[in-house]
């Protein structure tokens, strides 16, 4: 065989090779990042490290949870503001009602199931608890993961952005790498996001609006890196508009719509190039978009 016949036939077997041991870029490689939603709501009790856990068995990568602040100062994760469909507090504080996270202490707190719903009984599930900001995000940097935290009904805590940016930093995530790379606060309220971003303005911070319009997109871009709209509010026309603006760090502004459990949804607000949405069932969503 001719020496140039061999080098060609050399160097083809290398490529040959070479694609083996690298990834193929196929089409869903420009997929939506998959988020559970409340850790992952549908798999786990919502907001549990439970819930944490079985996002990270699924491998997802981003979480979002939901903090308030107990009666005596402690930030636990919790997203109504009662504690009755998520908890057994009618059971085991009957004379309370109408069970408001604020108005229990974190060790009255600590005494309910976070899996006490029907959903759950009788599942390994039933017995969570309710965590702490702090457990959540030591078990979050365990497994890797991200994080999008949700500033819950901040309004009715006042001094709640300054505590939530205690935790972060006694637990080591407002370092450089967790707040370039693991971290974005999120919130229905802006004036909440414009504090944060007023004490802390490295921290990416995404603004949640259930019937976002296009028109309101400039505004956000002042302060937030990210929209989170609902997902039926979402159109191709939106997302355009919000990816030609950029936030406040320089990066065009992101969308991730809420909350994503069907195929039909979630291939939709791919078709519209959504950079992400938020699900209850990250492991089925990322099935259906070839992930």
């Amino acid at each position: 065989m001719p020496e140039r016949t061999c080098v060609t036939a050399s160097a083809a077997l290398a490529a040959l090779a070479l694609s083996l041991l690298t990834p193929v870029a196929h089409a869903d490689a420009a997929a939506p990042l998959v988020i559970g939603h409340r850790g992952a709501a549908g798999l786990a009790p919502e907001n549990t490290l439970e819930a944490v856990d079985r996002a990270d068995r699924a491998g997802i990568d981003w979480v979002e949870v939901d903090v308030q602040r107990s009666k005596d100062g402690v930030l636990v994760l919790m997203h109504d503001p009662d504690l009755v469909r998520t908890t057994d507090a009618e059971k085991v504080f009957p004379h309370r009602a109408p069970w408001r996270v604020g108005d229990f202490t974190y060790a009255e707190l600590s005494r309910l199931r976070a899996g006490a719903s029907a959903r759950w009984k009788g599942t390994r599930y039933e017995t969570a608890r309710v965590p702490t900001l702090g457990q959540a995000l030591d078990r979050l940097d365990r497994n890797g993961q991200g994080l999008l935290l949700e500033l819950k009904w901040p309004g009715r805590f006042p001094g709640v952005v300054q505590d939530t940016l205690r935790v972060l930093d006694r637990k080591g995530w407002l370092d450089a790498h967790h707040v370039h790379d693991r971290l974005y606060v999120i919130s229905f309220l802006p004036a909440a996001l414009k504090t944060v971003r007023k004490e802390r303005p490295d921290i990416k911070l995404g603004i949640c609006d259930e019937r976002a319009t296009a028109g309101e997109l400039a505004s956000y871009a002042t302060y937030a890196d990210v929209v989170n709209p609902e997902h039926g509010a979402t159109t191709a026309h939106f997302v355009r508009r919000a990816h030609a603006l950029k936030g406040p760090h320089g990066k065009p502004l992101k969308v991730w719509p809420w909350t994503v459990n069907t195929p039909t949804q979630a291939r939709r607000l791919r078709d519209l190039r959504v950079d992400g949405f938020t699900t209850d069932f990250p492991d089925r969503m990322r099935r259906v978009l070839g992930q």
